[in-house]
């Protein structure tokens, strides 16, 4: 049985985004930072942001990028939508309060900025004031940084971290005849998403299993679940399945990143990874007919002129 790529796009849209390096002593540790600083930071249908880790580099990772500190490191990413209106305060909002509470608090830890490029938030300054008064700005790693006292030891920030156009919405849905085949094909495509630089999956291991549909019957609630995509609905009064014979299981990938060049070079990749799984009957994605999102990113890559 051969996988079906369907002939469609994921509606993705624009996203303000910021990212930042971490570094610290080891990966154990880079990696408790990692975490924290991008936790509950799936979806911004809930969330402050849609956050991830983008790679590591330095040792143990690519080591094409060296850290200033020549420690091991990974480059995070923090989305907002565009169509936000109050998109850059908020994404400054949420820079700092996971850097302050996630990276700053995380043993060994220290934070650089990729650039300082305009436009950029102060955000050094800012989170320099936990030093009570005793903060400085020093010269460090061959940078002008703000050093702050803690009871670990000195913490180590850069002054000004840039922030740009990016976008968001990116997807891919696995469709399977079993949850472990769509499990498979999402974990590979995922793994494959990875290692082109500049993009992350935000979800819990890269993967959505309860994809939504943009409305609800329910007032209060603009996302619920895809009614018309889920397994154990099919044939329910009230519910049109348009899932295709013989598909039990359903797995989404999100995929955001610097651009959408980049995005689209995440998807062929994701798609090539997943393919060869056994059981995956059809690769898909998300789309609202253009309401959502005006970047679209094709599976099946033709002269569009997003694509």
């Amino acid at each position: 049985m051969s996988t079906i790529v369907a002939d469609t796009y994921a509606e993705a849209f624009r996203s303000l985004y910021v990212e930042f390096l971490i570094t610290a002593r080891d990966r154990k540790w880079l990696d408790h930072a990692i975490n924290a600083a991008t936790g509950c930071g799936s979806s911004s249908i809930r969330c402050d942001c849609e956050a991830g880790l983008d790679r590591y580099v330095g040792p143990g990772g690519d080591e094409s990028f060296l850290t200033p500190d020549g420690r091991p490191g990974a480059i995070c990413q923090l989305h907002v939508p565009r169509f936000w209106k109050n998109r850059v305060e908020a994404l400054e909002k949420t820079l700092l309060t996971r850097v302050t509470q996630n990276v700053l608090t995380c043993a060994t830890a220290r934070c650089f900025s990729l650039s300082d490029s305009e436009p950029y938030y102060r955000l050094g300054r800012k989170v320099a004031f936990f030093g009570d008064g005793f903060e400085r700005l020093e010269d460090r790693f061959g940078r002008r940084m703000w050093v702050l006292p803690t009871m670990g030891g000195d913490f180590c920030i850069d002054r000004r971290f840039s922030y740009h156009d990016g976008i968001m919405g990116g997807n891919l849905w696995f469709m399977a005849t079993s949850e472990d085949a769509s499990l498979e094909a999402a974990e590979l495509a995922v793994e494959a998403s990875q290692m082109v630089p500049g993009v992350i999956t935000p979800f819990p291991g890269g993967i959505a299993a309860s994809g939504s549909k943009a409305g609800s019957r329910y007032k209060f609630l603009f996302a619920s679940t895809n009614d018309a995509f889920c397994p154990t609905l099919r044939g329910r009064a009230g519910v049109e399945t348009l899932i295709p014979d013989g598909v039990q299981s359903i797995m989404e990938i999100i995929i955001n990143g610097r651009d959408v060049a980049t995005v689209s070079a995440a998807t062929q990749a994701s798609i090539k990874a997943a393919s060869t799984v056994p059981g995956l009957i059809n690769i898909t994605a998300g789309n609202y007919g253009g309401r959502l999102g005006k970047s679209w990113i094709w599976l099946i890559p033709k002269n569009h002129p997003d694509a």
